[in-house]
């Protein structure tokens, strides 16, 4: 019995340390976060200085009090000046749309935490629950390997991997230093007030440390795979590895502490006890981009008693699904189709599609699959067709003994 649970537990140790798991699931979270954000950040473009920048009415010395009360950690409070703004906000966008890319993905990743976080926390008041989802998962992607499918990065590997190179590229060291200037510049000519050991994402870590230690360990991964690509090569991607799973694991409770939360919530409403809630917010007008469609559904009482029991059943029993497969594929589709109706009935697409995002961790990885074929086959029939090479001509001899039809140099 010793002997079995040993080997299990070698085995278990073998499987986190020596693989990242779940590599499809993590490529759909970061394309899916992504799109989403990089959509909210254009829709808003027109608005984006009443939202978080110089014309909002949450204003920049009222934003400034409250992140000196909760040290929450923001770029746009570096400056006050409209270029800050307009950089920030840029930056927020152009990295969401490479990490979508999957284009050095470590580093778009950190950009994109640090843009999503800067917007944010600048003005905590125009969120929704979207809003936290992607915030949440815009941390947990920098400890991710997002990036081994679906990816510039992937593609770029399996080159280089045909190519029998191991030579990191040079655009990942100057983006590396780009990088390391700007975070010095932020600290040595604005007031980041960065801490050391406080006032950051865990307790004992500030700002200054997180973001410094991530800039090293990007200069570390490149060093080894420069200079020292065998056992050093090994360690790290064991320690990336279990960094991932583990990261991966708080990813499905996350969302399964959002389901269990949010029914459980739910039943202690007495809306949701006797089966009419879904029928408020439908008649409120600023949920109501179809008025005419929303009337409609709640017009029936047995609907609407269906719709709000199966919210409240869908969600308390969404984390015990995860215990049989077929039945969470099941509550997988019915949650997905709960959030589509969402979007359209309520007019919240954001939130929505961010919630549609994190369901899809846990969809099954041959459907995961079957999907990307699918898309392969479809930008296959989108992309122009090239033209077929022209088959050189077959070298003869000639009767002096020389070649003809080659097509080589004149001599």
């Amino acid at each position: 019995m010793t002997g079995s649970l040993t080997r299990g537990l070698a085995q278990g140790l073998a499987r986190v340390t020596g693989t990242a798991l779940g590599p499809y699931q993590t490529a759909v979270l970061r394309i899916g976060l992504s799109f989403t954000w990089v959509c909210f950040l254009l829709r808003e473009w027109p608005h984006r200085y009443e939202l978080y920048g110089p014309g909002s009415p949450w204003g920049w010395d009222l934003a400034r009090r409250l992140t000196d009360d909760n040290h929450a950690f923001t770029a746009l409070m570096w400056s006050d000046s409209p270029v800050w703004f307009e950089a920030v906000y840029l930056v927020a966008l152009v990295s969401a749309a490479l990490l979508l890319l999957g284009w050095h993905t470590r580093a778009m990743a950190v950009l994109s935490m640090t843009g999503v976080l800067a917007l944010q926390n600048r003005s905590i008041l125009v969120g929704d629950g979207g809003d936290n989802v992607i915030h949440l998962m815009a941390l947990y992607l920098v400890l991710v390997r997002c990036g081994q499918v679906w990816s510039l990065d992937a593609r770029r590997a399996a080159r280089r991997a045909r190519a029998g190179t191991t030579t990191p590229e040079p655009g990942g060291v100057l983006l590396w230093a780009g990088c390391g200037a700007a975070l010095a510049a932020a600290q040595l000519v604005t007031d980041t007030r960065l801490a050391w050991t406080e006032h950051g994402p865990l307790p004992g870590l500030g700002w200054a440390t997180v973001l410094w230690g991530l800039w090293l360990v990007h200069a570390l991964w490149w060093l080894v795979c420069r200079y020292a690509p065998g056992e050093p090569r090994t360690v790290l991607d064991s320690l990336a590895n279990l960094a991932h799973n583990a990261t991966l694991l708080v990813i499905t409770a996350e969302v399964c502490l959002i389901y269990a939360t949010a029914g459980w919530y739910k039943i202690q409403g007495s809306r949701w006890q006797d089966g009419t809630a879904v029928y408020y917010p439908m008649h409120i007008d600023y949920f109501a981009p179809w008025p005419g469609l929303s009337h409609a559904l709640v017009g029936s009482g047995v609907l609407v008693m269906l719709m709000s029991y199966g919210t409240v059943i869908s969600q308390t029993a969404f984390p015990f699904t995860l215990l049989n497969r077929r039945a969470k594929n099941v509550l997988l589709v019915v949650m997905m189709a709960e959030h589509a109706g969402i979007a359209v009935l309520l007019g919240l697409p954001f939130f929505s599609l961010a919630m549609i995002v994190a369901d899809a961790v846990f969809l099954p990885t041959s459907f995961l699959l079957r999907l990307g074929a699918l898309a392969g086959r479809a930008r296959d029939r989108l992309r122009p067709a090239r033209p077929a090479a022209v088959p050189a001509p077959r070298e003869e001899p000639a009767l002096d003994g020389s070649l003809v039809g080659g097509g080589g140099p004149a001599t």
